[in-house]
């Protein structure tokens, strides 16, 4: 069957079959922020890093990649609406395919997680599906490298919607264009997709809000408009439902989940093929990977929600969150997941691959250089396992 594991007893690093794409291994490089494009535009750095990090039956997720001019929320992040950003991304997927790995482009819009500086002009107001701003407990990163607040977001009109559904529809076009084998959608962390699922922040009084099937609204049409344009098979979607990174709070994240997996299966069944996976962060992400602590239930709690939405979907589960090589392992070879992304390992291994299936000792990550300008510090510089041991004969 489509998506079934190999093996009676799966491990990370047993072949999987992903719908169309035949892994070699389960570990999965996350999607992470990681601001080095520079006016948007992928570049020599951008190949080498992703590249480094693929392997033979491999797969990779990039970092969030902005659907429209109005989508960015950090310095630096790539772009995939305009001729020299798919360019520029045809490089990196050339150089990842040739190691012989699968790449899926993120497809990012932060909605009110922005600042006037990074929209159009440099004074328009952050569109969201609300007009609450983030608190201040929470803070945007500027382009000078200082931490500041977020402004009033504006709220989308209704007839609005539909042009920010074209933009993501363009945007996994011209993904496919650049050569991805497909595109992950980014409806967790509090970004725009999250910013009308959670009740939270959506107090809309319209069709897109209010009652929880109006809720997933945006999310199903966004995820029909992809689907119809390259197909099932090339999509994937990420949500988090119980995690409150942003003020992206639900009151039945357990609930919420179970709706947006419905939508993904009818969704799959109307298309007459599976979506490629279903991605879910799971709660401790805010724990172990921000530096104020967020609102989330026992590890008992967490893992009964990720098993019940696991078990609801109806195709590939990928988890991630806050895992290590041991809870990886677990994960896969108890059925919780079929694969598992990692983030910040695999910022400072990558060769993160061949480190864990030989159990060796992983490069410490500098935090302080996640988000850094630099071309290669923080970013490409991190040794290979064989670079370590040449150094020490």
């Amino acid at each position: 069957m489509e998506g079934a594991p190999d093996q009676r007893r799966p491990s990370l690093f047993s072949p999987f079959q992903m719908g169309r794409f035949r892994l070699s291994h389960r570990v999965v490089l996350a999607p992470m922020t990681r601001c080095r494009a520079v006016d948007g535009i992928p570049g020599p750095a951008h190949v080498e890093y992703y590249a480094q990090r693929a392997t033979d039956g491999g797969f990779l997720i990039t970092e969030g990649t902005v659907i429209s001019p109005t989508g960015a929320g950090f310095p630096r992040c790539p772009g995939i609406y305009t001729r020299e950003q798919i360019d520029g991304w045809k490089m990196v997927v050339d150089a990842v395919h040739a190691k012989g790995s699968i790449i899926f482009c993120q497809l990012w819009h932060v909605g009110r997680a922005s600042n006037q500086i990074y929209q159009p002009g440099g004074t328009a107001a952050p569109i969201s599906s609300t007009d609450k701003p983030i608190s201040g407990r929470w803070k945007i990163l500027m382009p000078d490298g200082k931490y500041g607040n977020y402004p009033t977001p504006r709220r989308l009109a209704a007839s609005e919607i539909p042009q920010i559904v074209q933009d993501y529809q363009q945007a996994a076009i011209n993904a496919i264009e650049a050569g991805f084998d497909g595109i992950e959608l980014h409806g967790a962390h509090g970004y725009l997709i999250d910013q009308f699922l959670k009740d939270g922040i959506n107090d809309r009084t319209d069709a897109y809000g209010g009652s929880l099937g109006n809720r997933c609204r945006f999310l199903a049409e966004v995820s029909q408009a992809v689907v119809s344009a390259i197909g099932a098979s090339r999509v994937a979607v990420r949500i988090s439902p119980a995690i409150d990174h942003l003020d992206a709070y639900d009151s039945d994240p357990l609930r919420l989940g179970l709706a947006v997996v419905h939508r993904l299966n009818a969704l799959q069944r109307d298309a007459g093929e599976r979506l490629a996976y279903l991605h879910v962060t799971q709660p401790r992400y805010v724990a172990y990977g921000q530096t104020e602590g967020g609102r989330h239930g026992s590890q008992e709690e967490e893992s009964r929600l990720m098993r019940a939405v696991r078990d609801a979907y109806d195709g590939t589960f990928v988890c991630s969150g806050g895992y290590t090589r041991q809870l990886g392992v677990e994960a896969v070879e108890q059925g919780d997941a079929d694969l598992v992304s990692y983030g910040r390992l695999f910022i400072s291994n990558p060769d993160l691959v061949e480190r864990f299936k030989s159990d060796a000792p992983l490069n410490r990550y500098v935090r302080a250089t996640f988000y850094t300008p630099d071309p290669v510090v923080g970013y490409t510089d991190y040794p290979s396992l064989h670079q370590t041991q040449r150094s020490r004969l």
